[in-house]
């Protein structure tokens, strides 16, 4: 038998962050300026990166499919709550509750897996310089890619069925300001408690386990980098602590909200900003636009555009 057939839910309720009509005209101020900051400064990078060939190297490779991440990480939930905000309709539908969760689940889990791929390049590039070429080729980087991406999508699609085979008959308030399984498969009308947990604690579990091996790679990194420089360890510890608190931010409101399901949505709620409204504007800003070689060629790139634009009027005669 079809449970999904018996759902007879056709639309959701998003409470969002709070009901207070104060609060939410701060939070639609706040995370309207983080969501423009975002979006400009990961299509920034896109477009600095493309257009100078001297970035087309792994590294920025990796940066670049991190910034678009981020862009759509920011985009799959936060325009809707900015709106919903000025509008006070905060329904969603079925059909959008369930791509809601796809989205986040697919660019959540291809984040982790690129965000490993670049603690591995700078793993090589610091701890194996001579290899680092024949290591992390530009096909071996593209092949990093393609799989943080494949596996975003499996992850993604395993949440998704879960998802589908749920009847929901009522009630359908969401305590959030977006759908994801461990609030909304609680608003099912069958016992799925076991399931539940076991479904939703894989994904703690595996962000737990990605966490743990980019710790120790920021460890080992810091420890050669201090036993080969005399000079470099202040700064290097400086890009790492920097590195560590947006993964930090990252994975510690992941790995509780899918480690323990059943905790407090209100605790809940507020770690799911970080990851998805916080962090898309850390990431670009930390691991990107505090890089010298970016810095100089968006120096060379608004020098390219000042001079065209200068140029323009004198072909229009």
């Amino acid at each position: 038998m079809d449970v999904a057939n018996k759902s007879t839910v056709s639309e959701f309720v998003l409470l969002g962050l709070s009901d207070s009509w104060e609060l939410q005209m701060f939070f639609f101020v706040v995370f309207s300026l983080f969501y423009v900051a975002s979006m400009v400064g990961n299509s920034l990078i896109v477009i600095t990166v493309i257009a100078d060939s001297h970035l087309h190297s792994p590294m920025y490779i990796l940066l670049t499919n991190l910034s678009i991440i981020d862009m759509s990480l920011a985009s799959f939930a936060t325009p809707k709550m900015i709106i919903d905000y000025l509008t006070g309709h905060k329904t969603i539908s079925f059909d959008g509750c369930i791509t809601q969760i796809f989205f986040l689940h697919l660019f959540t889990g291809t984040e982790i897996i690129l965000l490993m791929a670049m603690s591995f390049d700078r793993y090589i590039a610091i701890c194996k310089p001579l290899r680092y070429a024949s290591i992390l080729s530009p096909q071996v980087c593209v092949a990093l890619v393609v799989a943080s991406w494949v596996v975003g999508v499996m992850h993604s699609m395993s949440q998704v069925i879960f998802a589908l085979t749920l009847p929901f008959c009522g009630p359908n308030d969401v305590d959030s300001f977006f759908c994801d399984l461990p609030v909304v498969f609680q608003l099912s009308c069958v016992d799925t408690y076991v399931l539940g947990l076991f479904m939703i604690s894989t994904s703690g579990i595996i962000a737990l386990s990605c966490f743990i091996l980019l710790f120790n790679s920021y460890v080992i990194v810091l420890v050669t980098i201090k036993n080969h420089s005399s000079k470099g360890p202040s700064k290097a510890l400086s890009t790492c602590t920097a590195h560590f608190i947006v993964v930090f931010m990252f994975f510690g409101p992941c790995i509780f909200i899918y480690m323990w399901p059943l905790s407090s949505f209100l605790a809940d709620k507020i770690l799911s900003v970080f990851y998805t409204i916080f962090t898309p504007i850390l990431n670009p800003i930390t691991y990107t636009l505090r890089n010298q070689e970016v810095k100089a060629a968006m120096r060379k790139l608004k020098n390219r555009l000042l001079n065209s634009n200068k140029a323009a009027p004198l072909h229009s005669f």
